[in-house]
């Protein structure tokens, strides 16, 4: 499937977390022209400037400051609970702080990101058939093939239409945290028993589809997001297509969505609404 191939270090160039505004705050990153993203290329006059927001104060999932004397850190391996592991390769580590794989952001430090380097995600990618009301599949009139839709949440921070994902909790498997991220995000109101029955759906195995960098506006040169991208599909229509969505605390609004109509949202989502389209 080459959309798995979107995201390559020294191919890819990051354009969400560059030449703008860092999210939630009023500092404008660097600006970082297209030929002098990758750490490769030249950059005589690159002066980022540091932030972190103050969110991260003595919180129990951020890390400490690079120099503070208490911050002992093992990159690029496991560093007790806490996966410091790249899932694109090995990352840089200059003066004591990990390097962004994919180049320059225009901003140091960490910004709103609570691990410095990887900060690792997991995204339930949740499909069905779309039905009419007595409960078969609709026909697309242009392709004649079935429309496959996608549960999509409205996120608040940026209205963006996106996959009800989340950060990977220290100690926790990819695995639990796509169950968990999609009860809490797209079921927040489900009772014992549709909850029991999601559970064992997600138990039942997905399909990875995508596995590493995310073109996030949180990235800095020093902390990024990378993310597991998992497809669960629901043939049938019998589970999780059967319950009414209800939106978590991190989404203003939750649907399931025509997978056409996904294609032009953020770069992770149109990515997996791609890899979706193709395979079904």
């Amino acid at each position: 499937m080459p959309a798995l191939n979107a995201m390559i270090p020294g191919i890819y160039k990051h354009s969400r977390c560059r030449n703008n505004v860092y999210p939630r705050c009023d500092v404008r990153r660097y600006p970082v022209p297209d030929e002098s993203v990758f750490w490769s290329q030249p950059y005589p006059d690159y002066q980022p400037p540091v932030y972190e927001s103050s969110v991260l104060a003595g919180k129990d999932w951020a890390d400490l400051d690079v120099d503070d004397p208490n911050f002992k850190v093992r990159w690029n391996q496991l560093d007790g609970k806490v996966n410091r592991v790249s899932y694109i390769g090995e990352y840089e580590v200059r003066d004591g702080y990990p390097m962004n794989l994919f180049g320059r952001t225009g901003l140091r430090g960490r910004g709103l990101l609570g691990r410095w380097g990887p900060n690792h995600a997991a995204d339930p990618v949740v499909t069905k058939w779309k039905r009419d009301a007595a409960g078969q599949p609709v026909v697309s009139e242009s392709t004649g093939r079935r429309i496959l839709q996608m549960c999509a949440i409205e996120r608040h921070d940026c209205g963006e239409w996106a996959i009800p994902g989340g950060m990977v909790d220290p100690g926790e498997t990819v695995s639990t945290t796509l169950k968990r991220e999609f009860l809490e995000e797209a079921m927040a109101s489900a009772d014992g028993a549709a909850t029991e029955q999601v559970e064992q759906f997600f138990t039942g195995g997905g399909r990875e589809i995508y596995k590493g960098y995310v073109d996030d506006p949180r990235n800095t040169d020093n902390a990024w997001m990378e993310t597991v991208a998992v497809n669960f599909h629901d043939d049938t229509g019998a589970v999780v297509g059967r319950f009414d969505l209800h939106a978590g605390d991190d989404a203003a609004k939750v649907r399931w969505m025509d997978v056409d109509a996904i294609l032009g949202k953020n770069p992770l989502t149109g990515l997996a609404a791609s890899v979706c389209t193709s395979t079904f």
